[in-house]
């Protein structure tokens, strides 16, 4: 789904689970890097590992540039903790949804186990 407003709109892109396994962990943090840095507002099918999250923050602060790209605002839901049996068998859960956009632009108004609510709001980003 993308969503436009205007002329140079704002994009919302849902990204499919077998898009992301397409990248190695590096890969897929420049791909969303680079979406965002654009201005576009990625919903991920599945989210981002604690180490991806904080490889994608400390990513994103080296290329903070203050006239157009003041960071990312990121919001999802961690991973599932694995039950007894899971944790025997090696059973990995994959992260959640994660809503990831242009700092400028998202803004999470509230979450809770079942939904993220963000508010899309035009500035710099638009």
């Amino acid at each position: 789904m993308t969503m436009k407003k205007a002329e140079n709109g704002i994009t919302v892109n849902l990204v499919s689970r077998q898009k992301l396994e397409q990248f190695d962990s590096k890969q897929k943090l420049q791909f969303i890097l680079d979406e965002v840095q654009e201005g576009k507002v990625l919903v991920l099918e599945h989210g981002l590992t604690p180490m991806e999250q904080t490889e994608l923050i400390k990513r994103t602060m080296e290329e903070i540039q203050e006239d157009t790209f003041i960071g990312i605002e990121m919001e999802g839901y961690a991973e599932e903790k694995p039950s007894f049996v899971q944790k025997i068998l090696g059973i990995v859960r994959k992260p959640r949804m994660t809503v990831i956009g242009p700092a400028d632009l998202l803004h999470t108004v509230s979450k809770d186990s079942n939904m993220i609510q963000t508010k899309i709001i035009p500035g710099k980003g638009a």
